[in-house]
């Protein structure tokens, strides 16, 4: 891709893996490493797992296509993209909202994400100066919580991170990044397999299946299931206006379908191996699988600083998950820069622009942990999924089903009538039912 959306028409993805990688790389990133792990150890385990994939299967998958193939009938970004398809189809333009509410919700999350990745950032200068090497326990956890305590070096690399996706959002998604992403994508597959490994020799990997894969629906709550299917949202990017953005970009020809279900396979492969590779030094090391958000701060450098060549692994990790974080901070902003390009800002003031009001909210998080605990919660419980009803009410219902069908490029066989059920109905009510239960009107 060499424009972002609101490029000219013409723009598109070299090839459907192209596309594959970019939204890989967009979906791929804290959501994944660190998030998972840590509320599937809230949650119980195992039987927070099987919600989970059950909202990516009925719930995420559908809601994904139904958003790439709204991107690419529409050729633009999110909310010019939803108005101007409803106003052919005969509807009111006011469904541009809903993309307008989605890269509000981005930015949203930025607020928060970089200040997560900002932690990432500083645990790759302590791999580098060997902080953590040969340190104990007790002694890793405290290393973690002095730095959610020192609100200057939180600031300092909060403000990196901010820097560093405006420096490429103003640059434009370059051929360059595009590459680097495709390189370190598989990097870091391939070094959470390496983990993988490394915990089934030295952390107690029978106790971390068992818990992650073991089933006590007993535990699994109607608040277990709301943050299943948000988080559902939250890693495969749903919602908040990319996946559409860069759908706007897909070739024509190319099966939405199969691109998606490869994406949502590689997605939640990596969340799976994320916990795989964590939650045995968990229980090896006798700490707490449901610890919160510091999980990856904590139980992996335990795991670097006693493993040979621990410095070295420990900052590459760090170093591949920031990377990984920037190629999905990227898009959190991405959006809302093409829509204020559309209205004649030129792309490094509204990079400038939105960068600064989520960096004003990073520091809101930083000052104030109830503030970053709200938009976590907002974004990924409330705004995500709300964006995900209102795109498959959108098309499921508004567009006419000829166009739905010409451009979700599907045969129109029975694969394409179960996806429309599946959108039309499981979803919405899915979602309906999960908001009516965090309400107290439902039971589940």
């Amino acid at each position: 891709m060499t424009n972002g959306p609101g490029a000219p028409a013409g723009t598109m993805w070299k090839s459907r893996w192209t596309f594959i990688f970019a939204a890989t790389g967009s979906a791929v990133g804290l959501g994944n490493i660190w998030k998972f792990p840590y509320i599937t150890g809230e949650y119980g385990g195992g039987a927070f797992v099987i919600a989970y994939l059950a909202c990516i299967l009925l719930i995420g998958i559908p809601v994904m296509i139904a958003e790439v193939m709204s991107g690419r009938a529409g050729r633009s970004d999110p909310a010019t993209a939803m108005r101007n398809l409803a106003t052919e189809a005969g509807a009111t333009p006011w469904w541009g909202i809903i993309g307008g509410m989605g890269m509000i919700a981005g930015l949203m999350i930025m607020m928060f994400y970089s200040v997560v990745a900002g932690w990432a950032l500083d645990y790759v200068a302590q791999s580098l100066t060997g902080n953590y090497h040969k340190a104990s326990a007790g002694d890793i956890e405290a290393n973690f919580a002095n730095l959610l305590d020192s609100r200057p070096g939180q600031l300092g690399w909060h403000t990196v991170f901010t820097l560093l996706t405006a420096g490429v959002v103003a640059a434009g998604v370059t051929k360059g990044i595009g590459k680097a992403v495709d390189i370190l994508m598989p990097m870091l597959f391939a070094f959470l397999l390496l983990l993988v490994g490394y915990s089934a020799v030295y952390g107690d990997f029978a106790a971390g299946l068992h818990f992650m894969f073991d089933t006590d629906f007993s535990r699994l709550n109607g608040e277990a299931i709301l943050v299943a299917m948000g988080h559902a949202f939250f890693t495969l990017s749903l919602g908040m206006g990319a996946i559409m953005a860069y759908g706007a970009y897909f070739p024509g020809n190319a099966s939405i379908g199969k691109t998606v279900i490869t994406i949502a396979a590689l997605d939640t492969i990596i969340a799976l191996l994320a916990g795989m590779a964590m939650f045995p030094l968990v229980f090896a090391n006798d700490l707490t699988p449901g610890q919160g958000p510091g999980l990856m701060f904590v139980t992996l450098p335990i795991a670097f600083s006693n493993m040979s060549g621990g410095l070295f692994f420990g900052t590459l990790f760090f170093t591949l998950v920031s990377i990984a974080a920037l190629s999905s901070s990227i898009s959190l902003i991405e959006p809302g820069v093409a829509w204020l390009e559309k209205r004649g800002i030129k792309r490094v003031v509204s990079t400038l622009g939105l960068a600064f009001v989520a960096w004003l909210g990073g520091v809101a998080s930083i000052v104030d942990g109830d503030v970053f605990n709200a938009l976590d919660y907002i974004t990924a419980n409330i705004l995500l999924p709300l964006g995900g009803l209102f795109i498959a009410i959108f098309v499921g219902w508004v567009l006419p089903d000829k166009r739905v069908l010409t451009e979700s490029g599907m045969a129109g066989g029975q694969l394409y009538r179960m996806w429309r059920v599946v959108l039309r109905y499981v979803a919405p009510l899915g979602i309906i039912a999960v908001f009516l239960n965090s309400l107290g009107l439902l039971e589940l």
